[in-house]
């Protein structure tokens, strides 16, 4: 399945009082991710694969991580990111942020790609992934 890996510097805002990344801030460096990780297999940015796939998102419906390593403020880590499962409308991400070569922590996403409930405009509804999302993210790069 697709890979990306992506270089990352934590910075101050990343961090507790204690000079240790503050959990919640991996989640968003993930979210960034798979959102870099869609760019690169769709080769356009984010608000343009919205509007040409005519969809809302891809909302998280589960989430979990494992912290082995603390990244600490000024580390230079990389994150990598796969597509580890293709659903109908569903996929499951991996996240591997490295440091120094080692595994610092381990993040697993479940999405759904989703647009507006043709029933309830104020509500979202999942939709398949399109066949060309679908040929893209299960390419092994």
């Amino acid at each position: 399945m697709f890979t990306n890996k992506r270089p990352y510097r934590i910075e101050w805002q990343d961090c507790d009082p204690a000079g240790i990344v503050f959990y919640p801030r991996y989640f968003a460096m993930f979210d960034t991710s798979t959102t870099t990780l869609f760019e690169k297999a769709l080769g356009m940015r984010k608000r343009d694969f919205i509007k040409h796939y005519d969809f809302v998102g891809y909302p998280m419906i589960d989430t979990r991580s494992k912290f082995h390593i603390p990244g600490i403020f000024g580390d230079d880590v990389e994150i990598q990111t796969a597509i580890t499962e293709l659903g109908r409308s569903s996929f499951s991400v991996e996240h591997k942020l490295m440091k120094d070569g080692q595994l610092a922590v381990e993040g697993f996403e479940k999405r759904v790609w989703v647009g507006k409930d043709p029933a309830n405009p104020d509500r979202l509804k999942s939709k398949p992934l399109p066949p060309d999302v679908v040929e893209k993210l299960s390419k092994s790069v």
